[in-house]
């Protein structure tokens, strides 16, 4: 963008584009119209391109004007954002940082993802769930600093999004004494006996799962879905169903929720990253996450 680039121009141009034509917006913005559509040609020359055609009584967005309009929305959003933003950093000093986790990680393996951090005396940690899609748009309009996922950010040309890999885990089965009970068989051949349930299908690790039923031949009775990983876990702790879970927090999940460890499903490993829009890290705790120190 050229030194001669006037955010002004743009400014007024986005309120033209939000009101459906010059006058309008010269009403809102309490200008003449002449000078509102002076500035709007302005930065037409400054960018070389019409943003904005007739249509009707009013002005629509050519496809060059579309695409200004999504990047000025992004900026205005963020500078309307500004003053809160700068006047709760005033009053409450500390280091904050903006996480987005993805549904259907599991809370206890994002718990141990994020002990290096736990620690940090300033910390003010917002943690954000949804799904992995709406996380990333969170993320390229920079009101997240990271999203932890079970899967890697997709190629997108727009966005530029880098993944870190936090690490990963094996996938174990779970179930309450008294449900393992009810079948004699070994595992995995068990798990056609009894009822399971599953992460939803818009996990990364139900494609895995059922991959791997169809490898052992299984065809298990699905009585639950759950997006919530930790719901999952609390429905397998009453005795609804088995159910699968990441084995490197095996203590900690006996130990929550009083169930026995099935099986392992040999070859099904679910992965954690860290995505964010910088290549090099600079946020301080987001450097400790991905390196942490050895204990």
């Amino acid at each position: 963008m050229s030194a001669s680039f006037n955010y002004k121009h743009l400014y007024y141009f986005w309120v033209v584009a939000k009101e459906g034509g010059i006058s309008k917006a010269a009403g809102k913005l309490g200008m003449a119209v002449q000078t509102v559509s002076a500035q709007v040609r302005e930065l037409e020359k400054e960018l070389g391109c019409e943003l904005l055609k007739p249509a009707g009584r009013g002005l629509t967005l050519t496809e060059a004007g579309m695409a200004a309009m999504q990047q000025a929305d992004q900026i205005f959003q963020l500078g309307e954002a500004l003053p809160d933003v700068v006047r709760d950093a005033a009053s409450t000093p500390g280091v904050r940082l903006w996480l987005g986790i993805s549904d259907g990680l599991p809370k206890l393996v994002v718990h141990r993802l994020l002990q290096p951090i736990i620690s940090e005396p300033r910390l003010r940690l917002l943690c954000l769930e949804g799904q992995f899609n709406e996380l990333l748009g969170n993320l390229a309009l920079h009101k997240l600093d990271m999203v932890i996922s079970d899967r890697a950010a997709p190629s997108n040309p727009n966005i530029k999004l880098y993944s870190h890999a936090l690490g990963s885990s094996t996938i174990a089965w779970y179930g309450t004494p008294a449900l393992l009970a009810k079948s004699d068989k070994t595992f995995p051949h068990n798990l056609a006996d009894l009822p399971v349930l599953l992460p939803t299908a818009h996990t990364a690790m139900r494609d895995r799962l059922e991959h791997w039923f169809e490898q052992q031949g299984l065809q298990p009775r699905v009585v639950g879905e759950f997006e919530d990983s930790a719901l999952l876990k609390t429905f397998g702790a009453s005795g609804m169903g088995v159910f699968p879970a990441a084995e490197s927090v095996e203590e900690e999940l006996i130990s929550h929720y009083a169930v026995q460890h099935m099986g392992r499903s040999k070859g099904v490993t679910e992965h954690f990253y860290a995505i964010g829009t910088e290549k090099k890290v600079q946020h301080p705790l987001v450097q400790r996450l991905l390196h942490p120190t050895p204990v």
